[in-house]
């Protein structure tokens, strides 16, 4: 394990009103201006520049000036059912009325629009138009079924396209080619959002709302959903998506949100006016995707879209019942994964971790993966067999120097006849292939990861922002820290390296450790390990330690005060 300090500019950005140690903070994270803090929502990049945007809006305006019906279709994930119910509710604001929705079960129709689920969807719902959320860039065969059938097709995406684009009637993805747009790294649901102020924006022009005696809908509304899913995609916060989050997280700390994640935060356990941007990815999210996960994500897009605080309560529960079985199924497939991976030397193990287990989850992979990998330090992909006989699924997760989706594609470019599908991100990708090709794949993935990254790569490092002095270990410090961000994936939450002696320590339900700490001018600095190796700790014998941590405030019973929480404990 490497501890390193971020690198820094050879000159700081001059940020008028903010402390030297919140300008070494940001710049570390490239922020060179001011006007990269500004988080209103008039900084957002303009719609415009989005490819695909006007012919998405045309078709739009023909829905609703015909009076067609609409089919949502979502993926499965917290990202698409914060999309799914955003497009919903953000239509009917807008004035189409016939608007449903459909959502992948992964485990009947796989990923995407697919040619089965097109054939579902007008049997039972006869749409004018599709459009997919969080999806479909690569369903070029689905999307060729709905033409065909005489359906038209808006795709609204973020993921990376391949070679081969979906003859769809319009898309908007801001990674498809020749893209203006800026923000490449929009998530699934901010997509869908810019569609919806663009529609509202070509309405207004075209007086609409005047000549039908509307009240123009504030779309922010929505931002709650847009914050959301914004987090629980993971997708880095540049300057775009942070104005998203901080935003929609300023209205659900007020309340202005809706009932399911007022219900969410309750059985959390979670004040809802202290919420942060980081609870929504580590309290919120994990238990709307636990209804994807292992049914159905239908009861998490009817959770986001109830407007009944009771109903929504009651559904809720139902989304805390399903975590709770996700958290006992990937605890034990976490011990299997572990108990074959126990031998591990890391100095001579894999480049690469690919399992298999026929008995595993299939809904769960995603989060052991990222398990081994956190672990590991190594590129991990964890198959189980699907539902469809002979076919696996996989879900890989990466490091940092690895782009796992181009990874994917430069195998399928080599060897076409490997892998059957596949799709995702630099840091996560999915894909499916044959139970019989699954040996000769992980040849061939550990061979392409060789090529790709170096022995430093496979180096876990731990990048922290320094050390603190002694005065600037404060209740105050950290509570400026927490209202800086919003932090996430990419502008991550600042974390700081030092050395304390201990000064009292004890064990919190058998897995965590309490501990008091000094470093030398204040006293008793409370703090805490979580999931500590009991084989080490505790240990009255240990006095001095170097730890990476993190500043918080924590309250309790009204009051507050400073408190570090540890990330890498190690004695002196």
């Amino acid at each position: 394990m490497l501890i390193k300090q971020r690198p820094l500019p050879e000159f700081l950005p001059q940020l008028t009103g903010i402390s030297p140690l919140l300008t070494r903070i940001y710049a570390a994270r490239g922020i060179t201006k001011e006007q990269q803090l500004n988080n209103n929502l008039t900084a957002l990049q303009p719609f415009s520049l989005l490819k695909g945007i006007d012919k998405a809006v045309e078709l739009l305006i023909s829905a609703i000036e015909q009076k067609r019906s609409i089919l949502v279709v979502g993926d499965f994930d917290a990202d698409g059912a914060t999309a799914t119910a955003l497009a919903v509710q953000g239509l009917n604001m807008l004035g189409i009325k016939q608007v449903d929705y459909l959502v992948q079960n992964r485990f009947e129709y796989g990923y995407g629009l697919t040619p089965e689920l097109v054939s579902f969807a007008i049997d039972n719902f006869n749409p004018w138009l599709i459009i997919t959320v969080d999806n479909g860039i690569a369903s070029v065969e689905g999307v060729a079924s709905a033409k065909a059938a005489g359906v038209k097709v808006l795709i609204t995406d973020h993921h990376l396209p391949s070679n081969d684009m979906p003859a769809a009637d319009a898309i908007v993805n801001p990674n498809q080619p020749d893209c203006l747009f800026a923000s490449k790294t929009l998530a699934g649901v901010g997509v869908m959002f810019y569609v919806l102020i663009a529609l509202r924006a070509r309405l207004r022009a075209n007086n609409y709302f005047a000549a039908h005696h509307k009240q123009e809908p504030n779309l922010a509304e929505l931002l709650d959903l847009v914050a959301l899913g914004t987090v629980a995609d993971l997708v880095p916060l540049d300057a775009n998506n942070r104005i998203f989050v901080e935003q929609g997280v300023k209205r659900i700390q007020k309340g202005k949100t809706r009932p399911a994640i007022k219900a969410l935060s309750t059985l959390a356990n979670k004040n809802i006016s202290q919420i942060t941007a980081m609870d929504l990815g580590f309290i919120i999210a994990p238990r709307l995707n636990a209804a994807g996960r292992l049914d159905d994500m239908k009861l998490g897009i009817e959770c986001l879209l109830c407007t009944d605080e009771t109903i929504a309560y009651q559904l809720v529960t139902q989304l805390e019942s399903l975590n709770s079985e996700r958290k006992m199924i990937e605890q034990s497939m976490q011990t299997e994964a572990f108990d074959t991976l126990k031998n591990i030397n890391l100095e001579q193990s894999p480049i690469a971790i690919c399992l298999y287990n026929q008995d595993w989850h299939q809904g769960v992979i995603g989060i052991l993966a990222a398990r081994l990998k956190e672990k590991y330090h190594r590129p991990t992909i964890v198959f189980a067999r699907s539902d469809k006989t002979g076919l696996l699924k996989g879900s890989a997760r990466s490091i940092d120097g690895l782009h796992i989706r181009d990874v994917l594609q430069n195998i399928a470019s080599k060897y076409p006849d490997l892998i059957d599908k596949f799709g995702g991100h630099a840091m996560a990708a999915g894909l499916t292939l044959q139970e019989d090709k699954l040996t000769s794949f992980i040849s061939r993935f550990e061979q392409e990861v060789k090529i790709q990254l170096t022995e430093e790569d496979l180096q876990k490092t731990i990048f922290t922002d320094g050390s603190l002095q002694h005065e600037e270990l404060t209740l105050q410090q950290a509570q400026l820290l927490s209202s800086a961000g919003p932090w996430g994936q990419s502008f991550p939450e600042p974390i700081f390296n030092g050395i304390f002696q201990i000064e009292q320590q004890r064990l919190l339900k058998d897995k965590h450790l309490k501990l008091w700490l000094s470093d030398g001018y204040k006293h008793s600095i409370e703090a805490i390990a979580f999931n500590i190796d009991r084989e080490t700790w505790p240990n009255s014998s240990i006095k001095e330690v170097h730890i990476v941590y993190r500043l918080t405030v924590n309250e309790y019973i009204g009051k507050q005060n400073m408190h570090l929480v540890i990330y890498y404990l190690q004695p002196i």
